[in-house]
């Protein structure tokens, strides 16, 4: 397995590690509902630096990403951030990822751990104009401090006023005394907080001044397993759960990302079009059990005649609101708020309503 800088530091605090898209990551240390709510009420620290960073640059550069991405990159400005998707011939999403543009002719995309490969496999196949690629991801190293009380933690190793960097933006700045280090506003939780992209040979220096700095805060490491129990409850679909190659982005409930703007020419565009017009025949939906029980990726969905509709995606036993949460898709009927629908856990029928997300408001 492939190790972060900091996986010998997850062991030495006893975290309960595991393989994850090939690297050997903490899934929890004192345990998926204290780190969750240390997150959601102070502020935790996740090693992420399994995620895969690419670097797209020169004259072409802006022409690949229009090709490659369903979002519109000519509204991304310098020092700004989008969410947006590779999507297939057949409209089906490759893999979701962040775009950040570093400079005119330069851009950062930081996609998921399980795709790497298959992600930077398909940048050089379409890249028939020549733009400068670069897969970065065994280079770089990212934390993610997320929380209310982040930004006190983080302001205190840095000159960069952190107030003034918006929502999906970021500024390259100083920390713990490691230049060059991308401070990025963003993050999985839900819970406000920064990431920061660094090279690995300074992880062990930033990660020691972060918990010294965060510790009249309370700070805490935290694993996948909270990163993805604060993901649910705030509705954030997860690649290889609520999204595939074989799920559109309007299925998945993200057409706020798929621009059919004047010259937005990207791979899988007549397919979406045409969905679009026509109506999808599936939708994300996300829900909560009336009935005591946990949903699972996998387990059905049935109407109140037990006929089949949809299937679970994602779920859990929500930390905040202590009943059962998930997403899954359903037909489109189904998916509108306040429907009731039941969920098939081994045998029984548990009722659940559907839900506008996030959970934990």
């Amino acid at each position: 397995m492939k190790q972060t800088p900091f996986t010998d530091m997850h062991i030495e605090l006893g975290a309960k590690m595991h393989e994850f898209a090939g690297y050997n990551m903490p899934i929890e240390y004192t345990g998926i509902i204290d780190e969750h709510n240390a997150v959601c009420d102070a502020v935790g620290v996740f090693d992420v630096s399994h995620m895969g960073e690419f670097w797209i640059n020169g004259p072409k550069a802006f022409e690949l990403i229009q090709k490659i991405t369903c979002n519109d990159a000519s509204k991304l400005k310098v020092g700004k951030i989008q969410y947006t998707c590779f999507v297939n011939e057949k409209g089906g999403i490759i893999d979701d990822f962040l775009l950040y543009r570093m400079e005119e002719e330069k851009y950062m995309l930081v996609v998921n751990a399980g795709n790497i490969q298959k992600d930077w496999d398909w940048c050089v196949k379409q890249n028939t104009m020549g733009a400068i690629l670069e897969n970065a991801s065994d280079h770089t190293a990212l934390l993610a401090i997320q929380g209310p009380k982040a930004i006190d933690t983080l302001q205190k190793l840095t000159n960069t006023e952190l107030s003034t960097i918006p929502y999906y933006a970021f500024q390259i700045g100083t920390i713990a005394g490691v230049e060059n280090v991308v401070i990025s506003n963003t993050g999985y939780t839900g819970a406000g907080g920064f990431e920061l992209y660094f090279y690995p040979e300074h992880g062990i220096k930033i990660w020691d001044a972060l918990f010294d700095a965060g510790k009249e805060y309370g700070i805490k490491p935290a694993g996948l397993g909270a990163r993805d129990t604060l993901r649910l409850e705030m509705g954030f679909n997860l690649y290889g759960n609520d999204m595939s190659e074989e799920i559109t982005p309007l299925e998945a409930g993200l057409g706020w990302i798929t621009k059919f703007t004047e010259g937005n020419d990207f791979i899988g565009r007549d397919v979406l079009e045409k969905q679009k017009a026509g109506g999808v025949k599936r939708k994300i939906c996300a829900f909560t059990l009336s009935d005591r029980g946990i949903p699972r990726n996998g387990y059905k969905i049935v109407n109140e005649l037990d006929e089949e509709i949809g299937e679970v995606t994602s779920g859990t036993m929500s930390p905040t609101l202590k009943i059962g949460i998930g997403m899954g898709y359903v037909k489109p009927e189904y998916a509108k708020l306040g429907t009731e629908i039941q969920i098939k856990v081994r045998n029984r029928n548990l009722k659940a309503e559907v839900v506008k997300p996030p959970f934990r408001k």
